[in-house]
This record gives structure tokens, sequence and C-alpha cells, in this order.
């Protein structure tokens, strides 16, 4: 089963809505976490290590992971730029990651 992380910055908005779509498959392991050190769940090392693929909302969440857990970074890592324009379950957030993501898991 492959291990599916999806990381924003505080772990609030995108990521948690990305995790809830994809958490229904049972294809899939999901977990989120936000970059920032004050993120509802803060990535972690144990995180980075776990996942098979990596979805990050913005190019500015790669390059820290990149940064902060390089060691640790086996997997996938795939930007799907999506700027921090919507609220947690907004439909047209729904629609835009089952579009991006969707295409890209096994």
């Amino acid at each position: 089963m492959k291990k599916v992380l999806f990381v924003c910055s505080q772990n609030r908005l995108r990521s948690p809505t990305a995790e809830q779509v994809f958490s229904t498959r049972s294809d899939i392991e999901v977990a989120s976490a936000g970059t920032n050190n004050d993120a509802e769940t803060p990535l972690t090392a144990e995180l980075v290590a776990w996942a098979d693929i990596i979805f990050v909302m913005e190019k500015e969440h790669r390059n820290k992971l990149q940064r902060r857990f390089k060691k640790h970074l086996k997997a996938r890592l795939v930007c799907l730029d999506i700027p921090d324009d919507y609220e947690f379950m907004d439909p047209a957030l729904v629609r835009l990651l089952e579009h991006k993501v969707g295409r890209l898991l096994p």
C-alpha cells in the first residue's frame, strides 16, 4: 500500500483537505503536515521517511522540505502549485486536488 503525504504551510486548509479527500481510498494511506513550526501537525523527519510520495502545495514547501529533511527524503516529491486561496474543503479546492493528484496515484 502506498503512503501519501500532503504538505502545506500551516496544515489547516489545503493539506488537511487533501488528506480528507483521499482518505476514503482503500489502496493508499494518507497523512498531512505543515512546514511551519506552528502548524497543526508539523512536518517531521519520521513523516518524510514514512511517505512513498509527497505532494506539496507550493514550491516554497518543496524547498523547505528538501532543505530540512534531505537525508530522510526517499519519496517521490510532487509540487501541485496550489496557492493558499482556499478554505478547508472548498469545492473548488477539492476539484483541483482530484484533478492534479488523482492522475498521479496508482
